[in-house]
């Protein structure tokens, strides 16, 4: 079957999106084998974080009187991966103005994604806001738009926000879902690390403070965090006072591999990250947690999704399993 490319005028979203959709292309994108990925069985669930790379209105043709949305091939192969993981929770990053939001949605239904849930945070104009679909009840939301920090005298706010909601995945088992994305590693006169390491830290308070409140809570952290595992960044989300509060999940592909960022240069980072709470960890279900691995991403963005998968039920600490088995094979650097 062929799966035909979505597309929009940019007026449509210019004028706030009512009304206008994206109708089939004439060209249809390249055939493309099913992936095998793998679908929760009975009593699980599955979570995907994707930063979608600016799925917005901008400026691509370098004519500033006129913005285009993410092209038509970009935008269907991101609907079509999506399709095909068929996520029941799906968090992204980089969406657009809520008229880019709005299309997204409706991209996602056209494909057979129907998820009646949502949060979405906007800050300002941004273009790079966070938002997250669910097929389960949003139950409680606390998300953060407030946070700031001092460098030297000059205060900032987190750029992107925090989202943090209570998402009800049957009246017996809850998660709650924190996601983020922060600085970049784009100069910046104050100094992008210690930016990032600031937002690290007020990450950090609101898992603390969900972990003070209910230690067995089901607290999944997911993200662009636009920093290495073994960066200081990383250590002042998932640790405090040099203690583990979050278990790095470490997904990987089909054939292994780890990273979820590539640059133009061919070098490739992991900095896209799924972080389970002690209470979650018994949960995960390490054979189907994934990055995805797919040839239509290649074009689409520069990140690849990761995806975890949860059994919807309680169980003790007992059950957790061993992440020492995800970690990466040491080699010797003898070059």
């Amino acid at each position: 079957m062929k799966i035909f490319a979505p597309i929009v005028l940019a007026g449509c979203w210019a004028l706030g999106g009512a009304g206008c959709f994206r109708a089939p292309s004439a060209e249809p994108l390249p055939a493309v084998p099913e992936a095998p990925f793998p679908r929760p069985a009975a009593g699980e669930f599955s979570v995907m974080t994707f930063n979608l790379n600016q799925y917005a209105l901008l400026d691509r043709d370098g004519d500033a009187d006129t913005l285009e949305p993410k092209p038509p091939e970009e935008a269907g192969s991101i609907v079509e991966v999506i399709r095909q993981v068929s996520p029941d929770v799906l968090a992204v990053q980089e969406m657009g103005d809520p008229a880019a939001w709005a299309e997204f949605k409706y991209s996602l239904r056209q494909a057979g994604l129907d998820y009646p849930h949502e949060e979405y945070l906007r800050r300002g104009r941004s273009v790079l806001n966070l938002a997250v679909l669910s097929r389960f009840p949003v139950v409680a939301t606390n998300s953060h738009v407030d946070d700031v920090y001092t460098i030297g005298p000059t205060k900032f706010p987190v750029m992107r926000g925090i989202v943090e909601i209570d998402l009800e995945v049957h009246p017996q088992y809850r998660l709650r879902l924190m996601v983020a994305h922060l600085k970049s590693k784009v100069f910046h006169s104050f100094g992008q690390a210690e930016m990032r390491r600031n937002e690290a830290r007020l990450l950090n308070n609101h898992i603390r403070r969900a972990l003070e409140s209910d230690p067995d809570v089901n607290l999944l952290v997911v993200g662009d965090f636009n920093d290495t595992p073994a960066s200081a960044a990383l250590r002042d989300i998932a640790s405090y006072k040099r203690r583990r509060i979050l278990h790095d999940l470490r997904p990987v592909d089909a054939v292994g591999d780890a990273w979820t960022h590539r640059q133009n240069d061919d070098t490739y980072h992991r900095i896209d990250y799924m972080l389970a709470s002690p209470g979650l960890l018994p949960e995960v279900v390490p054979d189907k947690t994934y990055v995805v691995r797919s040839p239509r991403l290649a074009g689409a963005s520069d990140h690849r999704p990761l995806v975890a998968t949860f059994v919807a039920a309680e169980r003790g600490a007992e059950t957790a399993p061993d992440l020492s088995k995800r970690l990466p094979p040491e080699i010797p650097q003898n070059d």
